[in-house]
């Protein structure tokens, strides 16, 4: 057997069955999310636990949609799902596998429960079964129909399958011990009566189980070995392990971890679905959201995110993580793989006096770090847009190396430029900068000898492009919305979360195509948007430049 080194606390329990011999040295773990929403940063973390333990001890990891409520799911999110997974870089083993595959299994086995006296069908209403269940410090007492007999249980249940009875008139329930002091074996629920049509099986069935009776049964079927899950299913481990028992079925080894989450960010799917139907987003991937598809069209690289997820760790206890961590390893991925292009988000016009009406082609490197990246042609003329930030009119220290009149300042890959002055309206507003240029000073063949210590970046007036740049800030205000006994997590939304700007682009830009990411001169990265067309490109803020993060 291969020796393998257990890095975090789930690890060393699957080297404990390794090296036991246990289920033939065999590991298959399994990813089983609900579709019933798009997929979030703290899935991301399950997603990434599950696929790498699997790769790195040579086992496999199943994708397996957890649908047994039809009220609440849909293809698209099997879909949406699906597509996150591909795109964070993972493969699963075969199909897509659905909880709705097993149900006549998971039927057999209720059935298998009742003829062995371990469950019985219950006729009290919602609230008197919670009532009987009690609480902590106080025993639950059993229902007036847990000792109906075995043939009884069945006939109703199989009735109850054949759509006899109405929605919530009746349950099917295990018959465990109604004071024992973990209140999920208080006489859970497995199956309940609900008639709507299911995403893939139509109307087919009425009845459906509840998730401890679908998922251990579902992970036995597969065959999973380990069952890893977040921690507030721990207290589901008991009735996940009783069942496995009482239906002498393949033995899952259900390991919980602490789930992850970041400041400033939701992770939760139906405040995220609040978010969406109250309009505060445009929708599921809107680039605000926690979700992986509103990262992926903000401009997050998949390599980030599974960084992210690996660095931050396995951990059993409460794994708040700092968004500006998550930004950091963003910026990381994107220093080396992003191309520098320029953008002027703010333009004011610079005119070049002295220099010819012909303008040139000027060749710029891609990614001055990478020369693999090649290069580029980019048009230079005597008109040029430039950031309404980098002139003042009247600098105020010495060390103020952009433009101001009399002041030496250089193009990016261009030339030397000597600012003469500015024009401005009424209002005092700079409408117009001018400058004359040093024809020797062009960038790789500069002959002058003028020094100037501030380099800027332009775009050329004659063959910009118009582009709108959506500026993204977090949703919220407070880095934990969630976590306010008085106050609801809609109060922390943050009105200026998106700005939206016209800006100029060189013309490269309108070449490029929705999910490219670009680091623009000075500005930040930015990502192109779906909604980009040929009347105008769409640009996402991904992240800035520099990192705040103290790590």
């Amino acid at each position: 057997m291969a020796n393998y080194e257990a890095d975090n606390f789930i690890e060393e329990f699957i080297v404990e069955d390794l090296e036991s011999g246990k289920h033939e040295g065999r590991i298959h773990t399994r990813f089983p999310p609900e579709p019933n929403g798009y997929l979030h940063i703290g899935h991301a973390k399950a997603i990434v636990i599950n696929f790498e333990i699997g790769k790195k001890f040579g086992g496999l990891t199943n994708l397996r949609m957890d649908d047994t409520n039809p009220s609440t799911e849909e293809t698209h999110f099997v879909n949406s799902i699906a597509n996150d997974i591909k795109w964070l870089g993972y493969e699963w083993e075969g199909d897509i596998l659905y909880s709705s595959d097993y149900f006549e299994e998971l039927y057999q086995f209720a059935l298998k429960l009742i003829d062995k006296g371990l469950a019985f069908v219950d006729d009290s209403t919602v609230e008197e079964i919670a009532a009987q269940k009690g609480d902590i410090d106080e025993p639950g007492s059993n229902s007036p129909y847990r000792d109906r007999p075995v043939a009884e249980n069945r006939d109703l249940f199989e009735r109850m399958k054949a759509g006899e009875f109405a929605d919530g008139s009746r349950v099917l329930r295990a018959k465990i011990d109604m004071t024992h002091p973990n209140l999920l074996l208080r006489d859970p629920v497995l199956y309940r009566i609900k008639k709507e049509t299911h995403h893939r099986t139509g109307d087919d069935w009425c009845i459906y189980p509840l998730y401890d009776f679908a998922h251990g049964q579902s992970d036995s079927l597969e065959k999973i070995t380990h069952s890893l899950c977040s921690l507030e299913f721990r207290h589901h481990r008991d009735l996940y392990n009783w069942i496995i028992e009482a239906l002498e079925i393949f033995p899952s080894r259900q390991i919980e971890f602490a789930r992850m989450n970041v400041d400033y960010l939701i992770t939760s799917k139906r405040r995220l679905k609040k978010l969406v139907e109250e309009g505060v987003v445009t929708g599921w991937d809107d680039p605000r959201m926690a979700t992986l598809a509103g990262m992926r069209r903000k401009g997050y690289p998949a390599l980030a995110i599974r960084n992210f997820c690996v660095r931050t760790g396995v951990t059993k206890r409460g794994n708040q993580q700092e968004f500006d961590f998550l930004e950091h390893c963003v910026r990381e991925v994107l220093n080396d793989t992003a191309d520098r292009y320029m953008a002027v988000l703010d333009p004011v016009k610079l005119v070049i006096t002295n220099y010819p009406e012909a303008g040139e082609t000027l060749t710029l490197d891609n990614n001055p770090g990478d020369e693999a990246r090649g290069t580029r042609a980019i048009p230079f003329s005597r008109e040029l847009w430039v950031e309404r930030e980098d002139y003042r009119k009247e600098p105020q220290n010495r060390k103020y190396f952009r433009m101001a009149p009399e002041k030496d300042v250089r193009l990016k890959g261009a030339y030397i430029l000597n600012i003469t002055g500015h024009e401005e309206d009424a209002d005092g507003n700079v409408t117009q900068i001018n400058a004359t240029y040093y024809p020797d000073s062009r960038s790789g063949s500069d002959t002058s000898g003028v020094k100037a210590k501030g380099t800027l970046h332009w775009v050329d007036a004659a063959t910009a492009i118009d582009v709108e740049v959506r500026n993204y800030e977090k949703l919220f205000t407070n880095p934990t919305p969630m976590d306010h006994e008085d106050k609801d997590f809609m109060d922390f939304i943050n009105p200026e979360s998106l700005t939206i700007i016209s800006a100029k682009g060189e013309p490269a830009l309108a070449e490029t195509k929705a999910g490219d990411t670009f680091q623009f001169l000075r500005k930040g990265y930015y990502t192109a948007d779906a909604d980009s067309s040929a009347e105008g490109m769409v640009f996402n803020l991904t992240c800035g430049l520099k990192s705040s993060w103290k790590g």
